[in-house]
């Protein structure tokens, strides 16, 4: 990566982007989805959703979404700003529900399918799902999907909420966050069934 040209950079960046694209698209929240109690609150929600062949359990998916490299970013700054670290056994225990709180997070609720964890502001809530599909004759597979929410904020207890100039300024960037995320842990699960397969 360091020995790149600007322009190699660019190319290999825009390849992911475009991979991310196609494997990964925004879709309706399911209706047993717990991310849609905050929509129904008026908090701004969306989707996205990935397929993955064969079975994969929330524990697994959970785990590989909070340990790729992309998120541990994230983690990293949340130590050094928030004072909240996070470690890759960390995101093993929120997975297999062994924890109720993850970095910056606490577990609003959790079932066997999908879990929706909030941050301790209560501001943005993150949701996690797998949903099994297929049969034997077709072929087995699991639907990886990935949502957040954001609740307006309340000015005055006479005003209406808003989300916020910042809200509005960095929507676009959290939604091509989002399906990089939700792309990072699909790759992070294949690479897993790869490894315990060999």
């Amino acid at each position: 990566m360091l020995g790149e040209t600007s322009q190699q950079f660019a190319d290999n960046t825009s390849g992911a982007v475009s991979n991310t694209m196609t494997t990964v698209q925004p879709c309706e929240i399911p209706p047993s989805a717990t991310l849609r109690a905050a929509q129904e609150k008026g908090a701004f929600a969306d989707c996205y959703a990935t397929d993955v062949k064969g079975t994969v359990s929330l524990a697994e998916f959970v785990e590989a979404f909070y340990t790729t490299s992309l998120f541990k970013v994230e983690r990293k700054l949340l130590a050094w700003f928030a004072g909240r670290p996070a470690t890759n056994t960390d995101a093993a225990r929120l997975g297999d529900g062994t924890a109720t709180s993850f970095s910056a997070w606490r577990v609003e609720s959790r079932s066997e399918e999908q879990l929706l964890i909030a941050d301790f502001t209560g501001r943005t809530q993150s949701w996690l799902m797998v949903a099994r599909h297929g049969t034997s004759q077709t072929g087995a597979f699991t639907r990886l999907y990935f949502g957040s929410a954001v609740v307006p904020r309340r000015s005055s207890s006479s005003a209406a909420p808003r989300m916020g100039l910042a809200f509005h300024a960095l929507i676009g960037s959290h939604k091509l966050y989002s399906r990089l995320l939700l792309q990072a842990a699909r790759s992070k699960v294949l690479a897993n069934q790869a490894t315990r397969a060999a």
